[in-house]
């Protein structure tokens, strides 16, 4: 009995203080591997292809894809490390030890506070694209827009080092036993974290984006007054009704996938992981980290460019001399 409860622990050598493997049946652990692999690898696909577009092809080199470009690096990260991490830590035994644990614990924080970083500049982007169009090219250049990202990639490298110092000086000072990785922050800086990485970017974005609905439904009602006046066909109306309900459409996705994919991690880390049962804890958190597989269908998979150049990509037209200067849009 002492050999198969030895055989149990993902540390034989510590029988005291050694966790205990996970025992999920295999066809279990077999479907979480297949389900969870696949949405990482889609995740890497589909951003990666973002970021070969945006970086390859000179004229989709404008302010907003830089930011497409960034929010997809993040994103990348999230599906090549954060997800298969996250898997590791749920379906198996932590062997990377106390450092390593640190990193990627660090690595959370830095990379899902960038892609909440530039989800909020992307929202400031189409603010004043849409309600100060006259002055867009001259308050948002590629040199400024480059600034900011450099700005809020250091931002989160500094605002996670604060949420994980205390694992920096006390590494595994949490750890209920040898072959785990773990995350505690204290009261306050849950609170912090609370206010900084969730309900004050909600609320930019979403206060952004109503102003943005709000200008689009006065500009279409303003061009259907317009065409109404002078050509006098009222057939016009349901033409400018689809638009104002298309805004309405594409503005309320945007907002609702945000929330739908953050709400649930945050809900949870107010109330405490030790409340909650561990899989719908370690559920929440993989909805967390989908968003950054839904970023891209969100963000680019709507521009026409990008499938062009998905398609110039697949057929390995950007290695011919010259690609990088096609006509895109």
């Amino acid at each position: 009995m002492e050999v198969e409860d030895g055989a149990e622990l993902c540390f034989p050598q510590f029988p005291n203080t050694s966790c205990r493997k996970p025992s999920s049946p295999w066809p279990q652990t077999l479907l979480i591997y297949i389900v969870c692999y696949s949405i990482s690898l889609t995740t890497v696909t589909l951003n990666l292809l973002i970021i070969i577009s945006i970086s390859h092809f000179r004229q989709l080199h404008t302010p907003t894809n830089i930011l497409l470009l960034s929010l997809a690096v993040s994103d990348l990260l999230v599906g090549l490390v954060l997800m298969p991490g996250e898997i590791l830590k749920k379906t198996s035994c932590w062997f990377l030890g106390y450092f390593v644990c640190f990193l990627y614990n660090y690595l959370t924080s830095i990379i899902t506070a960038s892609s909440i970083g530039d989800m909020v500049l992307i929202s400031v982007d189409r603010y004043v694209a849409i309600c100060d169009p006259l002055h867009y090219n001259t308050r948002i250049t590629v040199k400024r827009v480059k600034l900011s990202v450099c700005l809020c990639w250091l931002c989160s490298v500094s605002y996670s080092f604060v949420i994980v110092t205390d694992e920096l000086t006390k590494p595994g000072r949490y750890n209920s036993c040898y072959g785990e990785c773990v995350l505690v922050i204290d009261y306050f800086t849950g609170i912090m974290d609370l206010v900084l990485s969730f309900i004050v970017p909600v609320t930019v974005i979403v206060a952004l984006y109503l102003r943005v609905f709000a200008v689009a439904v006065s500009q279409a009602r303003a061009m259907r007054s317009h065409i109404t006046a002078v050509t006098h066909q009222l057939s016009v109306t349901p033409k400018a009704k689809k638009s104002e309900l298309k805004a309405a459409r594409t503005l309320g996705v945007l907002v609702v996938v945000f929330l739908m994919c953050f709400c649930p991690y945050y809900c949870v880390s107010l109330v405490g992981e030790s409340l909650v049962n561990a899989s719908f804890a370690s559920y929440v958190l993989f909805v967390f980290f989908c968003n950054s597989g839904l970023n891209p269908v969100i963000y680019a998979l709507f521009y026409p460019w990008f499938r062009k150049a998905v398609k110039l990509i697949v057929i390995l037209q950007i290695l011919q001399p010259g690609s990088r200067e096609t006509i895109m849009m």
